[in-house]
């Protein structure tokens, strides 16, 4: 990626009149561009961060300073009071940019503007957003959506399809659905939609769930019935390659959405068990939780296939990860059956993958703060600088993410399903519009590695 020129230009306490904006441009060789808009993803998605250019602010500091962070542009404050001038450019770098200060006098009689900062986009729910719908864009897989009775459901849709992130189908009454997108106002002319009680297919889905269950006793009138579900419908598809992934549980339990994936799909070869993360998305950081979604009480062994199968997750996400594994110890601080269960399974996911960078006991302090993982486990690899951090059962992991979500402001995009043939995701049955759109983008991209 080539070298970005941009700066983003603001003013502190005073307007930015008498200030030759088009001349400044023309000296540092750059366009003007004029930011426009009241939410940081509305001018983040506006497509106005094409090429270098000298961006002029709204004059609101803060949110100029948010705006630059996102582009990852230095930014420079033109202002005349010293005071105010420094606590402007204490603002910028809290949020992660860097800036320089003029005065409006030095900009006005035509001094040279010489600008020598670097800055790098910092990661934030806007950033990692975008990157998602982007990276899901590039696959343009197959996603089935079987919860066509949500209005939730055909409204992500209608997003999804407008940015042409994914082909989709959607299963219900194409009357009804349609019916109900006309007074919502939407579009889903580009969508699959099948009526699954009606479809072909259901025959021979039947025929094919009764093959894959004639050991468990199971009966083609009772495969037929079976089919009848929506999420059975909808993982054979994936199954069949009709479809390259399935999103569901906005409507139902996660137990109804994944269930039919054991029995149909099943595991991944190489691997034993199906686990979870979440993508924790905060300013400055991107970090992935699991197992906080399926296994209740895993073994060492469980935790270590979970360790190493996070980490590849992690890594379709743009994470390049450092494992941690947690305990209420840090090496040898504390004993006890748990942090040995936590000293096996970094061996069992060294045994998995020889590569990973893994280690712990490591306490969530030490894992994720350098200044307490120099202290606490200075020879560590991992200790400070941890962005994968792997929970020792269910209720920490619920906890640790739910904790974070709801005091920490951290953006959750998950569960993220792993260990399986083909991906299958679940959503809460809380599921926002902009959630059921992150994860259908997410299994976009899970189908998208072959």
């Amino acid at each position: 990626m080539a070298e970005s020129k941009s700066l983003l230009i603001t003013s502190v306490n005073r307007s930015l009149d008498g200030i030759d904006i088009t001349a400044v441009a023309s000296q540092l060789g750059l366009e003007p561009k004029q930011i426009e808009g009241t939410e940081i993803a509305e001018v983040y998605n506006s497509g106005i961060n094409t090429g270098d250019a000298l961006f002029v602010g709204t004059g609101d500091y803060n949110f100029d300073a948010e705006v630059a962070a996102a582009f990852g542009v230095p930014v420079v404050l033109v202002a005349d009071d010293e005071h105010a001038a420094t606590l402007a450019q204490r603002r910028v770098e809290e949020l992660g940019g860097t800036a320089t200060v003029v005065t409006g006098q030095q900009l006005g009689d035509g001094s040279s503007l010489s600008v020598e900062l670097e800055a790098e986009p910092v990661m934030s729910a806007t950033v990692f957003e975008s990157w998602l719908i982007a990276k899901a864009k590039e696959n343009h897989s197959h996603i089935v959506l079987p919860e066509g009775e949500d209005d939730r459901i055909l409204q992500a849709a209608d997003q999804l399809l407008r940015q042409d992130v994914a082909e989709l189908t959607i299963l219900g009454d194409e009357a009804d659905i349609n019916r109900r997108a006309a007074d919502l106002g939407l579009d889903l002319s580009k969508a699959h939609i099948i009526n699954h009680l009606e479809s072909e297919l259901l025959e021979e889905f039947a025929a094919d769930f009764a093959e894959l269950r004639k050991k468990k006793g199971i009966t083609l009138d009772e495969a037929r019935e079976t089919m009848k579900d929506i999420s059975y419908f909808a993982t054979m598809m994936v199954h069949k390659g009709l479809a390259d992934g399935m999103v569901s549980g906005a409507a139902h339990t996660t137990a109804h959405t994944i269930k039919p994936s054991f029995q149909i799909i099943k595991t991944a070869p190489g691997a034993s068990v199906v686990s979870s993360i979440f993508l924790m998305i905060m300013r400055g950081r991107l970090w992935a939780f699991g197992d906080c979604a399926v296994n209740p009480n895993p073994t060492a062994e469980q935790i270590g296939e979970i360790a190493a199968v996070s980490a590849h997750t992690a890594s379709q996400f743009g994470i390049d990860p450092k494992v941690a594994i947690l305990s209420y110890s840090t090496g040898t601080s504390g004993s006890g059956p748990d942090v040995d269960r936590a000293v096996q399974a970094v061996e069992e996911a060294k045994k998995a993958k020889p590569e990973l960078v893994v280690d712990g006991p490591l306490q969530f302090d030490a894992a994720c703060d350098p200044g307490v993982g120099k202290k606490k486990a200075p020879d560590s690899p991992v200790a400070g600088q941890a962005n994968v951090f792997i929970f020792p059962d269910l209720e920490a992991g619920n906890a640790g993410y739910k904790i974070a979500q709801r005091t920490g402001n951290a953006l959750a995009v998950g569960p993220v399903l792993q260990g399986l043939n083909k991906p299958v995701n679940d959503l809460s049955r809380g599921a926002t519009v902009p959630d059921i759109v992150n994860t259908v983008a997410i299994t976009a991209i899970q189908a998208g590695e072959k």
